[in-house]
């Protein structure tokens, strides 16, 4: 079933609001997402929406995303008598601005590990956040394609094991979540992955994917990613049994399974109830 939702004035700029009846949506669906982390022993946590600049370009983020990057910068006071903001563009001209040291990251995990950085932690730590992200598209679209969205995450920091059995575990919880729900996902090996687009760790993701996407229709709504040690390294994690951590996460686009659910079930109202229903049937995590 296929639906035409509201869409407020700024969705065309990547930028829409959403009415109470979205907004109760999302909460749900965000409390659901991190339950299912808690439940598998994850620590909720709240990051900075902001990083610096220089951090992220340490885990090479302009590197490998540039197209999607989005930065910050005060207003250079000194000049604003003569930079005054262009009425033809509606913009602050660059001579206006100082120089842009903090990101507007486009995925939650990044300051996770920027958080853990130096640290030694536990073989099986487990991380839960949500936060706004932030990505420049060529195109925006209502709540399917947006230059400011909410991501859940649940980030594994540990042992290769754990890493790799985080996704595992969370792979088949969003299937039967989705299965629940009566939303017909499929699973898709993507190429943007987080890290080393361009060395020997790109070969072996074209051999060892190592990210995979849900996708309902065209629209990817939930991903997972292992990193292998590459976080680990960059930000010299290290784990109480020795050596450096391995890394994954599963990230859940919040204003897109908003789309998904309306364009599948025709309304928040029966989707809404189609969420409730899928929490009570998959049940907590084993």
């Amino acid at each position: 079933m296929t639906v035409t939702t509201p869409v407020s004035a700024g969705a065309t700029r990547g930028l829409p609001s959403l009415g109470p009846e979205a907004t109760a949506l999302l909460r749900l669906l965000d409390e659901t997402f991190e339950s299912w982390g808690v439940a598998a022993g994850a620590r909720p946590m709240t990051m900075p929406p902001l990083l610096p600049v220089a951090d992220l370009a340490r885990l090479d983020y302009y590197d490998n995303f540039p197209h999607q990057a989005v930065v910050a910068a005060p207003l250079d006071l000194a000049r604003r008598e003569t930079s005054a903001l262009c009425r033809d563009t509606g913009c602050f001209p660059c001579d206006a601005l100082e120089p842009a040291a903090l990101g507007l990251p486009s995925a939650s995990c990044y300051a996770v590990y920027l958080d853990h950085e130096g640290r030694r932690v536990a073989d099986d730590t487990l991380v839960t956040i949500c936060s706004w992200c932030f990505r420049k598209e060529t195109h925006y679209e209502g709540m399917r394609r947006q230059l400011g969205f909410r991501m859940r995450e649940v980030v594994a920091i540990g042992t290769r094991e754990h890493a790799e059995g985080h996704l595992c575990a969370f792979t088949e919880r969003i299937q039967s979540f989705a299965a629940a729900l009566d939303l017909p996902l499929r699973k898709e090996a993507a190429c943007d992955p987080f890290f080393d687009k361009g060395g020997s760790k790109a070969v072996l993701q074209r051999l060892t994917p190592v990210k995979h996407e849900f996708l309902y229709e065209d629209l990817a709504i939930a991903s997972v990613n292992t990193h292998r040690n590459f976080f680990g390294d960059r930000c010299s994690i290290t784990l109480e049994s020795g050596g450096s951590a391995f890394t994954s996460c599963v990230a859940f686009g919040l204003e897109r399974w908003l789309s998904a659910l309306t364009r599948r079930h025709g309304d928040w109202a029966t989707a809404t109830r189609a969420v409730v229903e899928a929490r009570t049937a998959v049940g907590p995590v084993s």
